[in-house]
């Protein structure tokens, strides 16, 4: 895990944003910048010079006869020796370049225009004639690449061209998977509807709207494709399939060459090599783009910030000063989720980080507990390292971590799999990611009841189309034929919801449901989940930034801040019996119908702490009005005041004006609990 970029301060100033073309310019500079990207840029230029220059400087003595120095090995004036007309072998190698790579490009590029033509025919030639294409698409990805090519190559016949439509019409079924699969996730998107409702003609859609937003990844892809084709066009001349004498290109002199192998190894020896060098420089860039492209920030966050030192911060520590977190006391009777100092950490540049540190809770059975605080809080990942979906290298711990009386942490995958898969239900914070947009949604849902409860086909599907309808998806048999991207944002939320509803859950967690939907759809996905949980009682996890939306659905409050729990209260005492000076500052910042037009908004000053630089004492000190040299030094303990509200601060419930200047307080006398 790489450092996150450190803020600007206060007194830095705003860059302005970059344009789209500076932006893909920037990621392109990225990729370079990389040793891996460096390295392989500067190899593959070399190559596509030498396939440029190769035949104008070496042609001569690449085709000059001399019966009297044939199948010579290496000299100083043949390096790499003659062949059995006496030509020169190291001039015909970089003669042979531009063949190679050229007739390797062409292919590419046949395998890349086809494969749009195919991955893009749903958009193009219609619904049913589209499902014909993708169909036969399938069946031909289920062949190996280099099979097709044979198959094509017999069907084309033997020489240069045949090899070249050989290769592209073996190569187009990846690149037809790969642009259904993104042009699917951008085809029914807002601005491409009104595209269409404008009476923009699908090919123009195509071309104005699709292409531009999937063209990156195709383009990666397409470079490494190339090595492909390079190394599947030397196989096909090496088999005689490909370029005939008296062309000739790296395959072709690597078939010549090894006939006489046991007493001439250079001349098989110096194609080979060719061929291998060629294909990493293609292969190795290609994999630097995909990189760059894919994880910008993980390149740029490789080198420092300017204007900050290492020197100025604070490396997180491996634990929490040594103050354990407080147990929360045994519930009544057995919680559905027992959650005791759970901790989250990954690996960094400066040591590890711990994003999550030290969380404890419980929720019983049919109680609804909300979370909420800033990004970067450790909401959600906390939320995944319970669901066993934090993957390496991340490493989660506990002194325990129980669902339904199950511990986590111990036994078997298998096992835990499938009570997680029948028993807990988690709602993603953006449906459109989590759905497969090729797969349509009765099948994803029905996945679920296949994989963990051992349905048939039939019985599945048909609990999906029953899942829909319990979550009031409208025409359910009919909308689980469809896809993710005929879904609206409020409808993919609540097939979501249906997805957790397959097994029989007995808690949901639900990730940030309502982000992106407007706000009569927000009301109905929360009733939804409110519905489910009185009607089978279901315990509820609610992920939020929406401090109001939490006080309305939930019965606890966990706030949290830099990865750890500062207060845990009843939802009905959020307004006006927060202890924690964070919790009263998040209440404060949300606006209500009293609040004045006329004086600035209360916001909480300073930004949140960076999880791979926690400052010593509480992480919530540089920015707490109340915050003194204890607060700086010592990290307060979650602790039970005897009611069984728990915070952790060593000012809870005093008094200090959170407002910015010049707008009304907004603290207030906590001494007492209303």
């Amino acid at each position: 895990m790489t450092t996150a970029p450190v803020p600007p301060t206060a007194v830095d100033q705003p860059a302005a944003a970059p344009t789209r073309r500076s932006a893909a310019r920037a990621r392109w500079l990225a990729v370079l910048r990389t040793p891996v990207g460096a390295g392989a840029g500067l190899l593959l230029a070399v190559v596509l010079l030498l396939a440029v220059f190769g035949p104008v400087f070496w042609s001569d003595a690449a085709d000059t006869v001399d019966t009297t120095a044939a199948m010579q090995g290496a000299s100083g004036e043949h390096w790499v020796g003659t062949d059995a007309l006496g030509r020169d072998l190291f001039a015909r190698v970089l003669v042979a370049t531009r063949l190679s790579i050229g007739l390797a490009l062409l292919a590419t590029l046949i395998a890349v225009v086809l494969g749009l033509l195919l991955g893009t025919a749903p958009l193009l030639l219609g619904r049913r004639a589209g499902r014909l294409v993708t169909a036969a698409v399938d069946i031909a990805v289920a062949f190996p690449g280099l099979l097709l090519a044979l198959f094509f190559a017999v069907v084309f016949g033997v020489g240069a061209t045949g090899a070249v439509l050989a290769i592209g019409f073996a190569g187009a079924p990846s690149f037809a998977r790969l642009s259904h699969t993104l042009a699917a996730g951008i085809a029914d998107r807002d601005f491409v509807a009104a595209a269409r409702i404008a009476g923009v003609g699908r090919v123009r859609v195509l071309l104005r709207h699709v292409l531009p937003n999937i063209g990156e990844p195709l383009v990666v892809n397409a470079t490494i494709g190339a090595g492909g084709a390079l190394l599947a066009f030397a196989g096909l001349s090496f088999l005689g399939l490909g370029v005939q004498a008296p062309s000739y290109d790296w395959g072709r002199l690597l078939q010549d060459g090894l006939s006489g192998i046991y007493i001439h190894p250079e001349a098989a020896l110096a194609p080979g090599v060719a061929i291998v060098v060629a294909g990493l420089a293609f292969n190795l860039f290609g994999e630097a783009v995909a990189k760059g492209i894919g994880l910008t920030a993980t390149v740029n966050g490789a080198y420092p910030v300017p204007g900050r030192s290492r020197a100025d911060t604070v490396p997180a520590a491996v634990t929490d000063d040594g103050t354990p977190a407080t147990d929360p006391g045994l519930a009544a009777d057995r919680p559905v989720l027992d959650v005791q100092d759970l901790s989250v950490t990954f690996p960094g540049p400066g040591g590890l980080v711990r994003p999550v540190r030290g969380v404890s809770f419980r929720i019983g059975r049919g109680e609804a507990v909300g979370v909420v605080g800033e990004s970067g809080s450790g909401k959600s990942l906390t939320a995944l390292a319970v669901a066993r979906l934090v993957e390496q290298p991340g490493e989660v711990t506990a002194d325990r971590l129980e669902f339904q009386g199950t511990d986590l942490l111990t036994g078997s995958e298998r096992s835990h799999r499938r009570l997680l898969g029948t028993s807990f239900a988690m709602v993603f914070q953006d449906p459109m990611t989590s759905f497969n947009p090729t797969r349509r949604i009765g099948r994803q849902l029905a996945e679920v009841a296949q994989e963990h409860q051992g349905m048939n086909r039939r019985q599945a599907l048909d609990r999906a189309v029953d899942r829909l309808r319990s979550v009031r998806v409208p025409a359910a048999e009919r909308r689980a034929h469809q896809y993710p991207h005929e879904f609206s944002g409020g409808m993919r939320q609540r097939a979501m919801i249906g997805m957790g509803l397959m097994g029989e859950p007995t808690l949901i967690v639900a990730d940030e449901p309502t982000t992106a939907l407007d706000v009569t759809v927000q009301r109905q996905v929360l009733d939804l989940l409110a519905a489910v949980r009185a009607a089978d009682g279901v315990a509820l996890l609610l992920i939020s930034h929406d401090v109001a939306v939490v006080g309305q659905v939930c019965d606890r409050v966990l706030v949290m801040y830099a990865g750890r729990v500062v207060e845990d209260l009843p939802a009905a005492e959020l307004d006006t019996g927060a202890r924690h000076p964070y919790t009263r500052a998040l209440v404060a910042a949300v606006p209500d119908m009293d609040v004045d037009l006329d004086a600035p908004l209360p916001v909480i000053p300073g930004r949140p702490v960076d999880p791979a630089h926690q400052p010593p004492g509480c992480a919530y000190a540089p920015r707490c009005p109340l915050a003194s040299a204890r607060c700086t030094a010592e990290d307060p303990a979650l602790a039970d005041d005897g009611t069984g509200w728990r915070v952790a601060c060593w000012h809870a419930g005093e008094v200090a004006d959170l407002a910015v200047p010049g707008a009304a307080p907004v603290a207030v006398s906590l001494g007492e609990r209303a």
